[in-house]
């Protein structure tokens, strides 16, 4: 960490060969991204000679570049802090969709497997899953699973806390995912395991071999998988894939809701019954305030904000986040409408349809 009265303002050309040296034996610094996705950042030659400035040195320059550099790290924890706050936001969109969807006397049981999903994955993330998922990386192999920062242990910097806030975000993501897939026919006491289970170790475990700089199909390694490794911005399969893996275990495993194809009897439906959603208010809240959450998720993926590239990155993500919305929504309504006047002969806008494509 840098020292707040060490600095330099010119580099003599007898300074040169010190700096130099003192840059090349200066161990790399744990920028806070790289807990995260394992982002490697290698000091600067004025970093490493502002770790120990030749004596009799002015410190102009170095203090205000410390200053800068405080500054920029400030802005970047404030992006991530946002960003993850938009994509938690999301645990209160799939709880209005759920709401929505589900018949009115289970209203109540699928809101408290929402909440269960935030509430269990933030302690099964904090005691072992993020320890499991990122460690200090120190060995340089390729490892299962991490060792290191249970109970996220001496975690002191902002850039520490704030690189794990922002990672639960992404596990309570993955994991209330599952919850439309089981609703109306789990029982509480077994989703809570799941939900504790999947972001203390199942999610880790994925988290880890791509994001971690010790995962084996990782990209951040001189030696990637491959040649090239595993590249997941924002989650598509890091987040997306693993809970919907998982969703689609839990539907083989529970079954479809009683009477939905089969009668009281066990015999087959000719047609299967329609469960209607009992409020179309909140499902389309749900989908808005899913779609506001992906703008903390795709953008906040960039990691930080304090430089023109990440900016343009993150501007990129919020422009492409909106076109993929509006276009997905629009295709996958006039789809099923195509469809139905194919079949009936009558064109019918279904809003469930256009919501799904969201």
């Amino acid at each position: 960490k840098r020292s707040k009265n060490k600095s330099i303002s010119v580099v003599t050309k007898n300074q040169i060969g010190k700096l130099t040296n003192a840059h090349a034996n200066a161990s790399n610094s744990v920028d806070f991204l790289n807990r995260n996705k394992m982002v490697d950042y290698n000091t600067t030659i004025l970093d490493a000679f502002c770790e120990k400035p030749a004596e009799g040195t002015d410190t102009t320059l170095c203090n205000l570049y410390t200053g800068v550099a405080g500054i920029s790290e400030g802005l970047n924890v404030f992006f991530l802090l946002f960003a993850g706050a938009l994509v938690f936001l999301m645990q209160s969109g799939f709880a209005m969709l759920c709401a929505g969807s589900v018949r009115q006397k289970n209203v109540k049981n699928i809101m408290l497997k929402n909440l269960l999903d935030a509430c269990g994955g933030a302690l099964g993330f904090y005691t072992i899953g993020y320890a499991l998922a990122y460690d200090n990386n120190s060995t340089g192999g390729k490892d299962f699973i991490g060792t290191e920062n249970f109970f996220i242990r001496d975690f002191d910097s902002g850039g520490d806390l704030i690189g794990f806030f922002f990672q639960f975000a992404f596990a309570a993501t993955a994991a209330t995912i599952v919850a439309g897939t089981v609703a109306e026919r789990c029982k509480m006491q077994a989703y809570l395991c799941y939900s504790v289970f999947l972001t203390g170790f199942v999610y880790p475990v994925i988290v880890r071999s791509i994001w971690s700089g010790n995962g084996f199909l990782t990209a951040f390694r001189d030696d990637p998988f491959r040649d090239v490794g595993v590249v997941d911005f924002a989650g598509s399969g890091v987040v997306h894939m693993t809970g919907g893996a998982t969703a689609l275990v839990a539907a083989i495993v529970l079954g479809p809701r009683k009477g939905r194809f089969y009668d009281e009897d066990g015999n087959p439906l000719e047609t299967p019954r329609e469960f209607q959603a009992h409020s179309v208010a909140l499902q389309i809240l749900g989908t808005f305030v899913l779609w506001f959450g992906w703008y903390g998720f795709n953008p906040g993926s960039a990691l930080a904000i304090d430089n023109p590239d990440s900016a343009a990155t993150a501007a990129l993500c919020a422009v492409t986040t909106t076109t993929a919305a509006a276009t997905g929504c629009v295709t996958a309504m006039f789809t099923d409408t195509i469809i139905d006047m194919l079949q009936t002969g009558e064109a019918s806008y279904d809003l469930t349809m256009a919501m799904n494509g969201c």
